[in-house]
This record gives structure tokens, C-alpha cells and sequence, in this order.
């Protein structure tokens, strides 16, 4: 099968594309013909040398990517919740080597879910690793209740996306930052309350909040995080570690703040395929590549200014 595969961490130079033998299925496995790979920050800084890198750096060679969506082709002896031919999405052995830059990936039976038959693969692919940062942020990390308000920074990007969507689903009051270019796309999500963070500081207008998830992970956006947040409120700082200075900060205020790093999970890859069905959360799809453009979808999550979601094809 194809794949792609890098030896050394760097640029996307370091991309190889060749034939590796496909996957063989474990007893506990399914076997996956992958029809779209979604793309995600953590992708790119892996493959810079960053990311999961640390975790990774002994596997030769390496198979980047986690997110997939395809077609059932081989089960395990003890799989007993699908069946050849079934369409499955999910986040495969993150935070391990999921191996979803390739044409087949074997795949834990349980963290998969059958792919809503309202939905294209690209746009299940693209609601795993995102999707299930934000829903198990909101619902097993700080559980989001009816009333409380939410300020979700970076409320355009992949994860914010989805976070908004969710918050508002959950019966919060929603507050999104982005830029003003992304105003009414924050909205249509059903964002209560929109801060363009490049000409007003969001500290000066909100307060009392119950919760900010951060997809930013900046150092000045994480203090003046804290200012907004009421005592016994919750911080949740998603794309980096938290300094010890904040942590120091928040513990001061009453306020609980932590890292986060999602997991895959099948049964939260049901509740997340359940919303999709159901169309309470909805993938917004900036732009899909091929296989053979992987490069230039690394390239572009790397601006910084996806709005949504990049999604790779593979047939």
C-alpha cells in the first residue's frame, strides 16, 4: 500500500512517499481502507521535530497522522461491534503512532464509531481529533451546564470551531475571539457574543465567566484569561503546557487551570457521531487536499489562518 513516511523530523521536505506492507489486523482491530485523513497542529509540529515528536522519535520509520474516515475491510477475532464494509471515522492510538498517512490503518475496534450516513468522509474525518478535544474538554474535563458562559479563544480555528457549536449545544452562554474577518462565520456557529482580539481586548469587555478554553496557548492570552474568569471557574489551556506562573496565578484566585490532551475514546466518538447525525455540530471544511498534496496541507496549517478544517483525500 502507499503511505507517506518521514526518517528524520523537519520540514516537508521530509516527506516520502512509498509502499509499505499493509497493516496486519490484531485480534482487538479492524482493518481500515482510508478514504480522508483530517490535518491537525499537532501533525505539523511532529513532523518539525515538536508536538509528539518526544514519544515518537524511536519509531523508524514514521508514519504520521491519527484521524481517519473509511471502509471496513478486515476485523479481528474478537470484534464483535463491526463488520466488513461498515463506514467508521475516528482518532486512531493518539497520543501514540496512529499511522493514518497510508492507504490501510489498523484501528482499536473501540475508538471508532460508524461514520454518520449524513456526511461525507471528508467531513467525519475532519470531527475526531478536533471534535473530540472539544467534547471531552466540555464534558469530562470541566462539564459545561445550562447557563454558564464560555469564552472559547480561537473560536474559528479547528478545535473552536467545534467548541462553540458544542458550549452552545450544552445550553451555554458563548463567547468567541477571532479576527473580524471571521465575525459572522463565529456567529453562524451560535456564538452568543463576538470579541475581534485584534482591536479590543477581551479583558476590558467580558466578565464573570465560567470557563475558557484556550486554543491559542500564549503566554498574554492565558493572564489575561484569569482576569476574566469568576473564583472556582476553570482555565483549560489546550495547545501547550501551562507555565508554572500561571498555574501559581490561578491557584491564587481560586481558579482551576490545567493542560489538556485528548484521547481516543470510542464511546466519546459515538456521542461525537450522534451531534453529527443529528446535525448539532456541523464540520466546516476550509480546504481538502490529495494524498500526493500532503506537503502543501502541512504548509497551510501552519499559517495559523485555517478557518475549520483541512482535510487530506486518499481515494
Amino acid at each position: 500500500m502507499k503511505a507517506i513516511v518521514i526518517n528524520e523530523f523537519g520540514g516537508v521536505d521530509q516527506f516520502v512517499y512509498t509502499d509499505v506492507p499493509v497493516p496486519t489486523v490484531q485480534e482487538n482491530e479492524v482493518l481500515i481502507q482510508v478514504k480522508a485523513i483530517s490535518i491537525n497542529p499537532v501533525d505539523a509540529k511532529t513532523r518539525a521535530g515538536k508536538g509528539m515528536a518526544g514519544r515518537l522519535k524511536s519509531v523508524h520509520p514514521l508514519i504520521l497522522g491519527w484521524d481517519v474516515s473509511g471502509i471496513i475491510t478486515e476485523i479481528g477475532s474478537n470484534v464483535t461491534a463491526f463488520k466488513v464494509g461498515d463506514e467508521v471515522f475516528g482518532m486512531v492510538n493518539f497520543p501514540g503512532h496512529g499511522q493514518a498517512y497510508a492507504e490501510y490503518v489498523a484501528a482499536p475496534a473501540d475508538q471508532l464509531a460508524l461514520k454518520p450516513a449524513n456526511v461525507s468522509h471528508e467531513e467525519a474525518a475532519a470531527a475526531t481529533l478536533a471534535a473530540l478535544t472539544a467534547y471531552q474538554a466540555m464534558v469530562h474535563k470541566a462539564p459545561v451546564q445550562p447557563g454558564q458562559r464560555v469564552l472559547i479563544h480561537a473560536a474559528a480555528g479547528g478545535v473552536g470551531h467545534f467548541a462553540v457549536q458544542m458550549a452552545k449545544h450544552f445550553g451555554a452562554y458563548v463567547i468567541g475571539t477571532a479576527s473580524a474577518s471571521n465575525q459572522a462565520f463565529v456567529q453562524s456557529l451560535g456564538a452568543d457574543e463576538f470579541i475581534d482580539y485584534t482591536a479590543q481586548p477581551f479583558d476590558e469587555v467580558v466578565a464573570e465567566v465560567d470557563l475558557v478554553l484556550d486554543f491559542v496557548g500564549a503566554l498574554p492570552v492565558l493572564e489575561r484569561s484569569l482576569k476574566v474568569l469568576k473564583p472556582g471557574a476553570t482555565l483549560i489551556s489546550i495547545p501547550t503546557g501551562l507555565p508554572e506562573a500561571i498555574t501559581q496565578q490561578a491557584a491564587a484566585l481560586g481558579i482551576n487551570a490545567f493542560f489538556f490532551l485528548v484521547q481516543s475514546d470510542g464511546a466519546d466518538m459515538q456521542q461525537i457521531a450522534a451531534l453529527v447525525a443529528e446535525e448539532m455540530v456541523r464540520t466546516h471544511l476550509f480546504k481538502i487536499y490529495t494524498f500526493e498534496q500532503m506537503g502543501e496541507a502541512h504548509l497551510q496549517q501552519e499559517t495559523g489562518r485555517t478557518v475549520g478544517k483541512i482535510v487530506v483525500t486518499v481515494a
